[in-house]
C-alpha cells in the first residue's frame, strides 16, 4: 500500500465541493503522511498545486503589474506611497529588501513544493491509471510554470525537484538558467503526453491544465529561447498548429468574452487560474476565491465597482498606440468621452494619467463586495497563439506567410489587413504592436520586452518613455534579502 512521503504540515486535503470551479473548496485537513493514496487523495493533491497561481504574489496582483513595470500603465492608487514597491520597480531602482521582488518570489516555490508531492507519490500509487496520468502531467504543466515565472525574473534559480524532507537544511544554490530551461522543456514535454485536451474534460473539472495549455506554453517557451536557437522557430510554428488543429476558431470567439465573469473558461480560453467568488474566504486571505483586479482597477472614488482603488492606470503613450478603428479601445480602456459603465460616466480626474483600465471590471450586479469577484484571469488564450505563429513564421523570413495568423486578431479588432509585402522589420514591428494591444494588461507585455532582440527591444523601449535608470542587469528582479539570509549557497543577481 502505497502512503504519502514528506508531506509538508501546511498543504491540505480539500473537498471535491463544487463542478463549476474546481479550485473553490474549503481547506479542511492536514494530510496525514500514513495516508494511502487513493484516487481522491491524488485528486486532492494536485488540486493543492493550483494555489499558488491565485495569490495576490502571482496572478491576483503582481503578474499584471508587471505592465506597470513595462511601462503600459502608473500604479494610480492613493498616491506616492501606494504601492511604492512597485514604483520602485517601474523605475528599476529596486535593491534587495524590495517587496515586489520579495512576494513574486514566494509563492512560485509553495507551488512547486506541492507538484514535488504529487511527482513522488504518484508513480507507485494505486490510484486509477487515468487519473494518475492527468494528475501527473497537471503537476508537470505547474511545476514548468512556477519556474517559468521565475527563470525570467530572476535568472537562474534553484532546482528543487524532491519533496522536502523535515530536518533537511533548505540551503541549495542556483542552477544556471539553461539547467532551469532545460528542466521546464522537460516538464512540460512530459504534460503534453500525459495530460487531455481541454475538450476532453468533464464539467466539474473544466479549468484544469490541458494538453492545449501545454503546448501553448512550450510555444511560449520556445519562443523566448529562439533569439539564441533560431531552429525553434519552427517548433513554435508546429506547436500553434497543434493547438489549432485540437478545435479553435478566432473567428467565433468575441473579445470582451476573455473577460465576462459569467463567461470564465470560454472558447477562445486555453489556461485560466480559476476564481469563484466564494464569500466563504477572506478577501486578503491566503486562500481568497476573489480575483482582485476589478477592486485595485476600478477609478478611484468612482463608485463604479466594489473598491475601486484605482491600480493600473494606461499612460499617454500607450493610448496613443491605438489604430483608428480598433475595437479593443473600448474594451479595454476608459477615456474621456467613452462609453458609461453601468450608466456611470467616465470623469479623467478620476485617473493621475487621464485613463483607467476597463477589461477587468465586474459589474456589482455581479460582484456586489470585493470579496465576491468570480472573474478568472486568462493566463494563454487562442489569439496568444496566432500572434506566437506570426511571430515565428517572421523571424523564419517567411513574412508574407506571416501576415495570415496576425490578420486574423487583426480582423477581429476591426482593422485592415497587413499587407503580405512588407519587409521583415516592418513585419516584426506590426507584430509587438499588435501582441501589445491584443494582450495588454493581461501579464505579456514585460515577458515580450525582455525576450525580444535578448532584451535589447526592452532597453530601447524604456528609455524612449524616460525610464533612464534601466540597465541590461536590472531587467532580472534581484534575490530577495531574505532568501540571501536563508540560504547560504545562493548568490545575489549582478548589479545589486
Amino acid at each position: 500500500m502505497k502512503k504519502i512521503s514528506n508531506i509538508l504540515l501546511m498543504l491540505v486535503l480539500v473537498t471535491l465541493a463544487s463542478c463549476s470551479d474546481f479550485l473553490d473548496k474549503a481547506p479542511t485537513d492536514a494530510v496525514d503522511p500514513e495516508s494511502e493514496v487513493t484516487d481522491g487523495v491524488a485528486e486532492a493533491l494536485t488540486t493543492a498545486c493550483y494555489r499558488s497561481l491565485q495569490s495576490s504574489n502571482l496572478y491576483n496582483q503582481r503578474i499584471w503589474c508587471l505592465d506597470i513595470i513595462a511601462g503600459n500603465s502608473e500604479v494610480g492608487g492613493d498616491g506616492a506611497t501606494d504601492g511604492v514597491e512597485t514604483i520602485q520597480a517601474s523605475n528599476f531602482t529596486t535593491l534587495s529588501d524590495n517587496g515586489y521582488a520579495l512576494y513574486v518570489w514566494r509563492s512560485p516555490w509553495v507551488g512547486i513544493g506541492r507538484c514535488n508531492i504529487v511527482l513522488n507519490n504518484l508513480p507507485g500509487a494505486n490510484v486509477t491509471e487515468s487519473l494518475k496520468n492527468r494528475c501527473m502531467g497537471e503537476a508537470y504543466f505547474l511545476r514548468a510554470h512556477y519556474y517559468y515565472i521565475l527563470v525570467r525574473l530572476y535568472g537562474g534559480v534553484p532546482l528543487r525537484l524532491k519533496p522536502y524532507v523535515a530536518g533537511q537544511s533548505t540551503a541549495i544554490a542556483r542552477n544556471t538558467k539553461d539547467e532551469v530551461y532545460a528542466q521546464i522543456i522537460s516538464d512540460c514535454k512530459n504534460a503534453i503526453e500525459l495530460l487531455p485536451a481541454k475538450s476532453e474534460y468533464a464539467a466539474e473539472d473544466k479549468g484544469r491544465a490541458c494538453k492545449d495549455a501545454a503546448l501553448t506554453m512550450l510555444a511560449d517557451i520556445y519562443l523566448t529561447l529562439a533569439p539564441d536557437n533560431a531552429s525553434y522557430y519552427s517548433e513554435v510554428v508546429k506547436l500553434c498548429n497543434e493547438v489549432t488543429a485540437l478545435g479553435y476558431d478566432l473567428s467565433t470567439c468575441n473579445y470582451a468574452d476573455n473577460f465576462d465573469p459569467l463567461k470564465n473558461n470560454q472558447a477562445e480560453s486555453i489556461f485560466e487560474v480559476q476564481y469563484s467568488g466564494n464569500t466563504k474566504f477572506n478577501f486578503w486571505g491566503a486562500d481568497a476565491q476573489s480575483s482582485w483586479r476589478s477592486t485595485f482597477m476600478g477609478p478611484r472614488n468612482s463608485g463604479m465597482v466594489a473598491g475601486a482603488y484605482g491600480w493600473n492606470q494606461p499612460t499617454q503613450e500607450f493610448v496613443d498606440q491605438y489604430e483608428k478603428g480598433d475595437l479593443r479601445k473600448d474594451v479595454t480602456i476608459f477615456y474621456d468621452g467613452c462609453e458609461p459603465f453601468d450608466s456611470i460616466e467616465y470623469k479623467k480626474t478620476w485617473s493621475y494619467t487621464g485613463y483607467n483600465v476597463r477589461k477587468f471590471l465586474v459589474s456589482k450586479d455581479i460582484a456586489k463586495e470585493s470579496v465576491n469577484d468570480p472573474a478568472n484571469f486568462v493566463v494563454y488564450r487562442y489569439a496568444d497563439v496566432l500572434l506566437k505563429k506570426a511571430e515565428a513564421l517572421n523571424e523564419q523570413g517567411l513574412t508574407s506567410q506571416a501576415a495570415a495568423p496576425l490578420n486574423v486578431v487583426r480582423k477581429r479588432a476591426g482593422l485592415a489587413d497587413v499587407l503580405t509585402t512588407l519587409s521583415k522589420e516592418d513585419m516584426c514591428e506590426k507584430i509587438i504592436h499588435e501582441r501589445r494591444m491584443e494582450l495588454a494588461f493581461e501579464g505579456h507585455r514585460w515577458f515580450d520586452m525582455i525576450r525580444i532582440n535578448n532584451g535589447e527591444y526592452a532597453l530601447s523601449f524604456l528609455k524612449s518613455i524616460g525610464k533612464s535608470n534601466v540597465t541590461k542587469e536590472r531587467l532580472l528582479l534581484p534575490i530577495p534579502l531574505t532568501e540571501m539570509d536563508s540560504n547560504t549557497l545562493i548568490t545575489q543577481n549582478p548589479g545589486y
